[in-house]
Protein backbone atom coordinates (compact mmCIF):
# COMPACT_ATOMS: atom_id res chain seq x y z
CA UNK A 1 0.00 0.00 0.00
CA UNK A 2 1.17 3.47 -0.85
CA UNK A 3 -0.25 6.93 -1.28
CA UNK A 4 -0.77 8.48 -4.73
CA UNK A 5 2.16 10.80 -4.04
CA UNK A 6 4.45 7.85 -3.26
CA UNK A 7 3.31 5.95 -6.39
CA UNK A 8 3.85 9.02 -8.56
CA UNK A 9 7.36 9.57 -7.14
CA UNK A 10 8.22 5.87 -7.54
CA UNK A 11 7.22 5.94 -11.24
CA UNK A 12 8.98 9.23 -11.84
CA UNK A 13 5.83 11.11 -12.73
CA UNK A 14 5.57 14.85 -12.05
CA UNK A 15 3.42 16.26 -9.28
CA UNK A 16 0.61 18.05 -11.11
CA UNK A 17 -1.34 19.11 -8.01
CA UNK A 18 -0.14 22.76 -8.14
CA UNK A 19 -0.99 23.00 -11.85
CA UNK A 20 -4.39 21.46 -11.25
CA UNK A 21 -5.11 23.91 -8.42
CA UNK A 22 -4.20 26.89 -10.65
CA UNK A 23 -6.29 25.59 -13.54
CA UNK A 24 -9.32 24.97 -11.33
CA UNK A 25 -9.02 28.49 -9.88
CA UNK A 26 -8.89 29.93 -13.42
CA UNK A 27 -11.92 27.91 -14.52
CA UNK A 28 -13.84 28.99 -11.44
CA UNK A 29 -12.98 32.65 -12.05
CA UNK A 30 -14.15 32.42 -15.68
CA UNK A 31 -17.39 30.71 -14.68
CA UNK A 32 -18.11 33.36 -12.05
CA UNK A 33 -17.45 36.15 -14.57
CA UNK A 34 -19.80 34.53 -17.09
CA UNK A 35 -22.55 34.14 -14.49
CA UNK A 36 -22.18 37.73 -13.30
CA UNK A 37 -22.44 39.00 -16.87
CA UNK A 38 -25.66 37.07 -17.47
CA UNK A 39 -28.73 39.29 -17.20
CA UNK A 40 -31.98 37.28 -17.31
CA UNK A 41 -33.99 40.25 -18.58
CA UNK A 42 -31.57 40.79 -21.48
CA UNK A 43 -31.63 37.08 -22.36
CA UNK A 44 -35.45 37.03 -22.48
CA UNK A 45 -35.49 40.22 -24.59
CA UNK A 46 -33.18 38.64 -27.15
CA UNK A 47 -35.24 35.43 -27.21
CA UNK A 48 -38.45 37.36 -27.71
CA UNK A 49 -36.89 39.46 -30.49
CA UNK A 50 -35.84 36.28 -32.29
CA UNK A 51 -39.30 34.78 -31.80
CA UNK A 52 -40.97 37.93 -33.11
CA UNK A 53 -38.86 37.86 -36.24
CA UNK A 54 -39.50 34.17 -36.84
CA UNK A 55 -43.29 34.21 -36.44
CA UNK A 56 -45.68 35.57 -39.02
CA UNK A 57 -48.15 38.04 -37.57
CA UNK A 58 -46.02 39.16 -34.63
CA UNK A 59 -44.04 41.90 -36.37
CA UNK A 60 -41.28 44.06 -34.95
CA UNK A 61 -43.53 45.92 -32.52
CA UNK A 62 -45.04 42.74 -31.12
CA UNK A 63 -48.46 43.27 -32.67
CA UNK A 64 -49.74 42.32 -36.05
CA UNK A 65 -52.67 40.90 -37.93
CA UNK A 66 -52.99 37.91 -35.62
CA UNK A 67 -52.27 39.84 -32.45
CA UNK A 68 -49.51 39.40 -29.93
CA UNK A 69 -51.44 36.92 -27.76
CA UNK A 70 -51.95 34.48 -30.61
CA UNK A 71 -48.35 34.82 -31.74
CA UNK A 72 -47.11 34.23 -28.20
CA UNK A 73 -49.33 31.14 -27.91
CA UNK A 74 -47.88 29.81 -31.17
CA UNK A 75 -44.35 30.47 -29.96
CA UNK A 76 -45.05 28.69 -26.65
CA UNK A 77 -46.55 25.71 -28.47
CA UNK A 78 -43.53 25.35 -30.76
CA UNK A 79 -41.19 25.74 -27.78
CA UNK A 80 -42.91 23.10 -25.64
CA UNK A 81 -43.43 20.73 -28.58
CA UNK A 82 -39.66 20.34 -28.73
CA UNK A 83 -39.70 18.91 -25.19
CA UNK A 84 -42.77 16.74 -25.67
CA UNK A 85 -40.87 14.34 -27.91
CA UNK A 86 -42.33 15.75 -31.09
CA UNK A 87 -39.25 17.69 -32.17
CA UNK A 88 -39.81 19.80 -35.25
CA UNK A 89 -42.73 17.61 -36.29
CA UNK A 90 -44.98 18.62 -33.39
CA UNK A 91 -46.49 16.63 -30.57
CA UNK A 92 -46.79 12.88 -30.76
CA UNK A 93 -50.00 11.25 -29.73
CA UNK A 94 -49.72 8.80 -26.80
CA UNK A 95 -49.32 5.25 -28.02
CA UNK A 96 -48.12 6.28 -31.50
CA UNK A 97 -44.56 5.85 -32.67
Amino acid sequence: DCTPEEARAFMGLPDVAPLQARMLAEIEARMRAALEAMDPQQIMASWMAEAAGAMPGMGAAGTGAGGAAEAMAAWQKSFFDQFAGGGAGGRKEPGKK
